[in-house]
């Protein structure tokens, strides 16, 4: 990891779910770049498929101080699979269930743009109906100079999530090597945000009078 990295080195070690739906694959093995990123960053990490969602799933979510959630961009905004489980949370929507847990996100398509800003728009919201705290991707811009290059850092440039492209002709383990890298320093920067989070209200709660 680089500097651009914050680890957790005390306090409650904090619990990390990655949700993501992925079509071809190259989702799915960004999803496990942020996991690995978390991982690497001192948090209990639990990646899952969102598609065909179990009860034990839904409780790793439901116990996950921070959920990451991942989607390919389709038709200019997440996929029909990761909608049906964006629609099949309402309920806890409505019950709070994800209150004040971090949020952050991730997108992929096939084109540089693709639109994917608009996915990651809907991520931003689908966190925001559950009053979820939102942590941005964290990094400047990459590849916007001549003497950038496509293995830069956030070489799409993106600031409110990861955004990663990938040729729809190729094998879903042949994800650019700069977008595996930004996905793992995103899930690093979760786990860092929520690890402070974690202490900030465990100090909170020892600092409050007795009864309050």
């Amino acid at each position: 990891m680089t500097s651009t990295a914050m680890t957790s080195t005390a306090g409650p070690r904090p619990r990390v779910a990655v949700a993501y739906h992925s079509g071809r694959g190259h989702t799915a093995a960004l999803a496990a770049a942020v996991a690995d990123g978390a991982r690497q960053a001192g948090a209990e990490v639990t990646a899952l498929a969102v598609d065909g969602m179990t009860d034990h799933q839904w409780a790793v979510l439901d116990d996950a101080d921070a959920i990451v959630f991942g989607t390919p961009t389709y038709m200019g905004n997440v996929s029909a699979g990761f909608q049906t489980f964006a629609e099949r949370t309402s309920r806890r929507c409505h019950t709070g269930a994800w209150r004040d847990k971090v949020a952050a996100g991730f997108t992929n398509s096939g084109a540089k743009s693709g639109d994917k800003l608009q996915a990651l728009v809907s991520l931003v919201v689908l966190a925001a109906q559950h009053h979820m705290h939102w942590v941005s991707l964290g990094l400047g811009p990459g590849w916007n100079s001549t003497t950038g290059s496509e293995d830069d850092l956030n070489r799409l440039g993106f600031f409110l999530g990861a955004g990663a492209q990938s040729d729809t002709d190729v094998a879903a383990d042949r994800v650019h090597r700069a977008d595996v890298r930004t996905c793992q320093l995103l899930g690093a920067r979760v786990a860092g945000v929520t690890a402070q989070l974690l202490a900030g209200r465990t100090a909170t709660q020892r600092l409050a009078p007795a009864g309050s």
